[in-house]
C-alpha cells in the first residue's frame, strides 16, 4: 500500500500517460545506482493512466508503448527514462554525481589537441562553468557528452583520441600483468620463446598516462612501452 515516501514516477509515450507508485528513496538510490531491482521500488503493481484517481492505464496501450506488460520491464523503463519526483537535496546530491561522471568522461578520453596531452579534469571542470553548460540529472552521463563537448570547445581545445601501445612484459611479470593488459583494452596478446608476453593496447588517449603507470607498477618498470 502507499505511504508517505509514496510518489507518482511516470512517462508519456505515443501521446499517452503511463503512471507508477514508487517509494521515493528507493526510487532515489535505484536511479543512482545503488539498487538493480526495479520491483523493490514500486509500491503498487499496476500502471495507471492517472494514479491520483486509481485509472489503470489499457492493457493494449501499455504493450504498444513498452513492447511488453511485464511490471518489472515497465517499471525499469519509467525508472530510467520517465520523471521521478525527488527532493530538492536528492536532486542536488544526483546532478553533482552526475556532473563528476561527465568530468571523468570526458578527461579520460579526450585530450589537448595542441600538445597530445590529457585534459585535467579540473581544466574540464571549468571550461564546463564558464561555458555555463546545463547538466540533466536524470539522462546518462554519457549520453549528454557530445552536446557538452561542443560547448566547451569554444573554452578549450579538446580531441577525442585513441592511443594504440605495443608492450612487452619480462616472462617473471607476465601473468600476474595479464589481467592489467587486459583491463586497458588489450586487442591481440602473443606468448614469446623466452616466456615473456607481448600485446597491443587500444585506449582512449586521455588515459595514456594511467596506463603507463599501472604497466610500469605490475613489472616495477621493466616493461617495454611502444606507441603505434
Amino acid at each position: 500500500m502507499p505511504s508517505s515516501k509514496t510518489v507518482i514516477a511516470k512517462i508519456k509515450r505515443n501521446g499517452e500517460e503511463f503512471e507508477i507508485f514508487v517509494n521515493s528513496d528507493l526510487a532515489y538510490e535505484y536511479i543512482t545506482g545503488k539498487r538493480s531491482d526495479p520491483m523493490v521500488v514500486i509500491e503498487v503493481e499496476e500502471v495507471f493512466k492517472d494514479a491520483r484517481k486509481g485509472d489503470r492505464q489499457s492493457e493494449d496501450k501499455i504493450r504498444k508503448a513498452f513492447g511488453t506488460t511485464e511490471i518489472a520491464k515497465i517499471a525499469e523503463t519509467i525508472l530510467k527514462n520517465g520523471e521521478v519526483p525527488i527532493t530538492t537535496e536528492q536532486r542536488n546530491k544526483l546532478l553533482e554525481e552526475k556532473r563528476k561522471q561527465i568530468i571523468e568522461i570526458i578527461a579520460k578520453n579526450s585530450i589537448d589537441p595542441r600538445t597530445n596531452a590529457p585534459n585535467p579534469p579540473l581544466r574540464v571542470e571549468n571550461a564546463m562553468r564558464e561555458a555555463k553548460v546545463t547538466i540533466d540529472p536524470f539522462k546518462n552521463a554519457a549520453d549528454q557528452i557530445d552536446d557538452i563537448v561542443k560547448k566547451i570547445t569554444m573554452i578549450m581545445p579538446i580531441k577525442f583520441s585513441v592511443a594504440k601501445v605495443e608492450v612487452t612484459i619480462p616472462a617473471e611479470f607476465a601473468n600476474r600483468a595479464f589481467g592489467t593488459l587486459k583491463k586497458y583494452g588489450m586487442k591481440s596478446d602473443q606468448w614469446l620463446g623466452d616466456g615473456s608476453l607481448q600485446a597491443i593496447l587500444e585506449f582512449p588517449a586521455g588515459m595514456q598516462s594511467e596506463v603507463f603507470d599501472r604497466i610500469n607498477s605490475a613489472t616495477q618498470g621493466k616493461a617495454q612501452i611502444k606507441v603505434l
